[in-house]
């Protein structure tokens, strides 16, 4: 079946009050946090693929986004960079999820947003979340700092695990937000989660990052909360500090950084910019 530049399974399953939770890489999935969150909810809940673009190369460059091959079974695969859909429904509360990986376009980008639209109001997407990270001059030695905007319930059931606020950067950004200004206008709640990372701290896959997001997305779509298990993260920030000269250069910098997130960071509100939302 066709959705707009997209190709679904058909038939395709019957959806009511969906909840989209989307990434977007690389601009706003530094640690590859967004993407190692939604593939946890995406294994918890059991989804399956629903789609995926029928023709990437009109969106993607294949000499920026490389295709790949593998050798599976004895036998060489061929892939190519896509944006995929899947979709699971939560048994417990009997809510659709769609969960897409969405990939920043190099042409076309407005019919590129506009199929990510039409693919949303097809599947009755009632909610927007885009999730991802970002670097920020924060400290490893303090709690992973998640900001966004959500709806006062959501606010509430989050507690202290979010600090809200609303971004004031003016600026480049991605055509992706394009999606968040046409849900807006049909009326479509859309949010945001953002984890802010250490910037001298560059995990290829930064799994405190990861938990920290789904601690929030747990408690606010009331998935389990063990979903955000920390172990993994915790052992990678360990070692980290381990290897930390505390009497240099990068531990003048982290005591500075200690200073201002303590004092002003979780009062102020964020700023965006390459590499942030």
């Amino acid at each position: 079946m066709r959705v707009g530049e997209f190709e679904l399974a058909d038939p395709m399953p019957e959806m009511n009050n969906t909840v989209a939770i989307g990434m977007l890489r690389p601009w706003v999935d530094v640690g590859r946090v967004g993407t190692l969150s939604l593939r946890k909810l995406e294994q918890y809940l059991g989804a399956k693929e629903l789609g995926r673009l029928a023709k990437p190369g009109k969106f993607f460059d294949f000499t920026r986004y490389r295709p790949r091959m593998r050798i599976v079974n004895g036998k060489r695969v061929f892939t190519k960079p896509n944006t995929i859909v899947h979709h699971a429904k939560d048994e417990y509360s009997g809510r659709d999820y769609i969960f897409i990986h969405i990939r920043e376009p190099h042409n076309f980008g407005e019919e590129y947003t506009d199929s990510i639209v039409e693919l949303f109001k097809h599947c009755k997407v009632t909610e927007y979340c885009r999730i991802g990270g970002m670097y920020d001059s924060v400290p490893h030695t303090r709690p992973i700092l998640v900001t966004g905007s959500m709806t006062d319930e959501q606010e509430g059931k989050a507690g202290t695990l979010l600090n809200p606020r609303r971004s004031t950067y003016q600026g480049p950004t991605s055509i992706i937000n394009q999606v968040n200004e046409d849900l807006t206008e049909q009326g479509i709640q859309n949010t945001t989660l953002m984890a802010h990372l250490p910037q001298y701290v560059q995990l290829d896959e930064d799994h405190l990052g990861a938990s920290r997001l789904l601690e929030v997305l747990c408690a606010v779509y009331n998935f389990p909360s063990d979903l955000a298990e920390k172990s993994k993260g915790d052992q990678q920030y360990k070692d980290i500090e381990r290897a930390i000269d505390y009497g240099g250069e990068v531990g003048t910098l982290i005591k500075q950084l200690e200073t201002y997130f303590d004092r002003v960071l979780t009062r102020t509100e964020g700023e965006e910019g390459p590499g942030k939302t």
